[in-house]
């Protein structure tokens, strides 16, 4: 059985800090990746590639993820799926610097899904938690006569 009590007890708002800024590092890290990758490191073409506009949709995110919004955490984690699937497939297909590339662009993408579903899944039980203990606290009063 899962009994959240005995689960959230290594949860602190540091542990869901934590992986905020791991989520937040491993987007700002594919966004440059993706930047490098295309324009300078390992182009489609000599001198760089319109590739490199993929990493737009990584940059709107951001903000969300800085203003701790649950909402941008869930559709992320469903987002990066896009990303690791271009990395497995380059990695897989392409050879020398693309290859390379192409696989730190998947430990990326799994970073950051873990990051993002890990705060999720964090501070739902951090907020179950919280709202036990406030109930349990709460006493009713009687009125006396």
């Amino acid at each position: 059985m899962n009994n959240s009590s005995q689960n959230s007890t290594f949860l602190s708002p540091q542990s869901i800090e934590f992986t905020r800024w791991v989520a937040v590092g491993s987007l700002l890290a594919l966004i440059l990746l993706g930047l490098l990758w295309e324009l300078w490191l390992a182009p489609l073409r000599e001198g760089g590639s319109w590739w490199a506009l993929k990493v737009l949709p990584l940059c709107w995110p951001l903000a969300g993820l800085l203003k701790n919004r649950m909402y941008t955490y869930r559709w992320v984690s469903l987002m990066v799926w896009l990303y690791f699937i271009e990395g497995v497939v380059r990695a897989w297909g392409d050879k020398g610097w693309s290859a390379g590339l192409a696989l730190a662009e998947t430990i990326l993408c799994v970073m950051l899904f873990a990051a993002c579903a890990f705060h999720v899944r964090w501070r739902f039980q951090m907020a179950k938690a919280n709202a036990s203990d406030t109930t349990e606290t709460e006493q009713p009063t009687e009125i006396s006569k």
